[in-house]
């Protein structure tokens, strides 16, 4: 029964581990911004990585703020050196989804303290806490002042308007 418990304990203590430390990382140079979430990496190897910002999730293009918010990350990371640390292989659009980090810089907080980008709640589980603290105060905090998109009354979410979308629900704008 001892030798099970330790195992049951051993096992548990694997999996958190897994579930914070990076499947893997990359350093490259930003190449391309192609919304306010999404980048491509060109690493020393002179492979390109299409990167999908982990746990946010900016306007859409056709959405308000969608130019805003590639416009911001464009400011945060076009051409410069950046570490991504990759937590699962690929997302539905094949695209690597990583923590982005210019010169020590959170560049998927830096959006969402601008206002540009909402902290995509259904993927926190696979932050560690400390970081899920951070976004979540980033949020209220650009919402409370009413900055980026926070400045309408009720700004439309981007996977509910990708929802509407292909819904047929509501018009781009």
């Amino acid at each position: 029964m001892r030798h099970s418990a330790y195992l049951t304990h051993t096992f548990v203590a694997v999996a958190i581990a897994a579930a914070v430390v990076p499947a893997h990382a990359l350093d490259g140079r930003v190449v391309a911004v192609l919304d306010g979430d999404t980048i491509t990496v060109l690493d020393a190897d002179h492979l390109q990585h299409r990167i999908r910002i982990a746990a946010i999730d900016a306007p859409e293009k056709r959405q308000p703020f969608g130019n805003a918010a590639k416009e911001s990350l464009s400011r945060l990371a076009y051409g410069r050196q950046a570490v991504a640390r990759c937590k699962k292989q690929r997302d539905r659009y094949e695209r690597e989804v990583c923590a982005v980090f210019v010169e020590n810089r959170d560049v998927g907080l830096e959006q969402i303290r601008s206002g540009l980008a909402w902290w995509y709640r259904d993927y926190a589980r696979e932050q560690p806490v400390d970081e899920r603290a951070s976004y979540e105060s980033a949020e209220a905090a650009a919402k409370d002042a009413h900055r980026g998109l926070w400045r309408e009354e009720h700004p439309t979410p981007p996977w509910v308007w990708r929802k509407q979308m292909r819904s047929g629900q509501a018009a781009p704008t």
